[in-house]
């Protein structure tokens, strides 16, 4: 498998700000190679930011801007696909506790009643199904601060809406589950992606209820409770407005997906 991606991101930036990106490929695992470039440009004048490693390979890149556009380009060719890494117990805790934008304590009674019995693959598919049976995709329904709760009640969002309700319910259940942001090959319209990990069967797989990829050739950004975690672009003390954004992502040979297959992100 072979998956090229890209993101071309220009921004007006008002007065001095501190910035953070996450939008380079997650470093891959065994089995696979990554290429890149990253470059940004402020008034055609190149910066060389701070690299910072996050979770679960994710990269962050940092650093101070001052008023003036600022011009973000990257792209990566990822060879292969990662084999699946070791689990650290400590994530088997931290993503089972309900945070800011997934909150499972108020989606229990949900979650026993719609999935009750249900375990393994049988649930990642039972609660993919019903996020997505439940809720209409509508480009720019929600609002930043809404979580799993406000989805649900307002029965509408975006991937990261979904991402999220399927994480709460899998929580509330006992299931760990956090979130990833990813480029995604086949996605149309075609934008940065969010969907859910769940630790079932000795192993994270990924949960998408929104349907509009196949997880397979998904390429891992970020990783972490939530969408807090995991914002493609982390901005302090200045005013930063986004005035252009084109991504891409393609693969050799775009898969078939099912949702009631176990799919690891690789």
């Amino acid at each position: 498998m072979k998956r090229t991606v890209s993101a071309h991101l220009t921004f007006s930036v008002d007065s001095r700000a501190d910035m953070v990106f996450a939008i380079a490929a997650a470093l891959p695992g065994e089995g696979a190679t990554l290429e890149e470039s990253l470059a940004f440009v402020k008034d055609g004048v190149a910066i060389d930011p701070i690299e910072l490693g996050d979770l679960h390979g994710g990269r962050l890149h940092r650093f101070v801007s001052e008023p003036g556009e600022l011009v973000v380009d990257y792209r990566a060719e990822i060879t292969g696909r990662s084999a699946p890494v070791a689990v650290d117990p400590l994530d088997l805790i931290t993503y089972l506790r309900p945070s800011r934008y997934a909150e499972s304590d108020l989606l229990l009674p949900t979650a026993q009643a719609e999935f009750a019995g249900l375990s393994g693959r049988d649930l990642l598919a039972g609660v993919s199904s019903w996020v997505g049976s439940q809720l209409r995709y509508v480009p720019g329904s929600s609002e930043p601060t809404d979580g799993a709760r406000d989805t649900l009640l307002d029965r509408r969002g975006v991937c990261r809406d979904y991402a999220h309700l399927c994480i709460a319910l899998l929580r509330a259940l006992d299931v760990p589950a956090r979130l990833v942001s990813a480029y995604a090959p086949g996605l149309d319209p075609m934008d940065f992606h969010a969907v859910a990990e769940a630790y079932v069967d000795d192993q994270w797989h990924v949960v998408d209820a929104t349907t509009l990829a196949p997880r397979q050739s998904l390429v891992r950004i970020a990783t972490g409770r939530d969408a807090a975690d995991t914002a493609f672009l982390s901005n302090h003390w200045g005013l930063v407005s986004v005035t252009r954004m084109e991504v891409t992502a393609t693969v050799d040979e775009l898969p078939t997906d099912d949702v009631r297959d176990l799919v690891t992100l690789g």
